[in-house]
């Protein structure tokens, strides 16, 4: 008899939910951000908040989301490419005004990936020193940059390639830029 009623309080304790976690600083970077500005886009285009047109907007936002953003959108199904659709996990809560912080509280429930994401920390193009970068990183530059380098096969190469693209792409960067 005991050993039914003590089996019955462990089951009982292991089904009660533990307390919800809030997002600490940093947490979620990403989807906070991501979701954020897309919350915002709707606003500003004042696009109806009903959970379909949610969905049609988000689909259309990852379609150009690069990087770690379309990695986010990966991960909820926003991608023609992706496994899963969590979709509807982001547009019902947005239709209905909660804020970005808790749907991805309850995004990193279903799936922690999602908060697992952080941006890269971004180069100061004003002060560093190219010569001192990894190949890896210049290669960086120029992807964020939508652009490539087609026949550089030497560091010197891509530190050419992005010298010359500065301008167009980094205009403050390259008029504080002495050393080139």
């Amino acid at each position: 008899m005991w050993c039914l009623s003590g089996l019955s309080v462990a089951l009982a304790i292991a089904l009660v939910p533990g307390p919800v976690e809030a997002l600490k600083e940093g947490d979620c970077e990403v989807c906070v951000t991501f979701l954020g500005k897309f919350h915002q886009s709707l606003r500003d285009n004042g696009v109806d908040f009903n959970s379909a047109d949610i969905e049609k907007a988000i689909i259309k936002s990852c379609k150009d989301a690069k990087g770690k953003e379309n990695r986010f959108c990966y991960y909820i199904g926003a991608t023609s490419d992706a496994a899963t659709k969590m979709i509807n996990e982001v547009s019902k809560p947005l239709s209905y005004h909660v804020p970005v912080e808790k749907i991805c509280e309850k995004l990193k429930k279903k799936d922690s990936q999602i908060c697992e994401l952080r941006y890269d920390k971004q180069l100061d193009l004003t002060t560093v020193d190219l010569k001192k970068l990894k190949v890896k990183d210049l290669k960086k530059i120029l992807e964020e940059w939508g652009e490539s380098c087609k026949g550089c096969a030497e560091k010197s190469d891509f530190i050419r390639k992005i010298t010359e693209l500065m301008p167009k792409y980094a205009p403050a960067a390259a008029k504080a830029r002495t050393d080139l």
